[in-house]
């Protein structure tokens, strides 16, 4: 069973919105847009599940590293 969705505007400065384009140009075989690339990321960080500030430590070692 999914969840219902509910759509939304957004502003992006324009550093963030490069990052989507080329998140959705380096995907272009499956045929996604931003929406989609979008909501993947804001589900991929806001699962319940998550400890969110673990998560965002080991984004930040891996931007220290050079890996993101």
């Amino acid at each position: 069973m999914g969840t219902s969705k509910i759509k939304v505007e957004v502003a992006l400065d324009k550093t963030a919105l490069q990052k989507i384009d080329e998140i959705v140009d380096s995907s272009n075989y499956l045929d996604t847009k931003r929406s989609e690339s979008i909501g993947t990321i804001l589900s991929a960080f806001l699962k319940p599940e998550v400890n969110h500030a673990e998560k965002a430590r080991g984004l930040i070692i891996r931007k220290r590293k050079g890996l993101l």
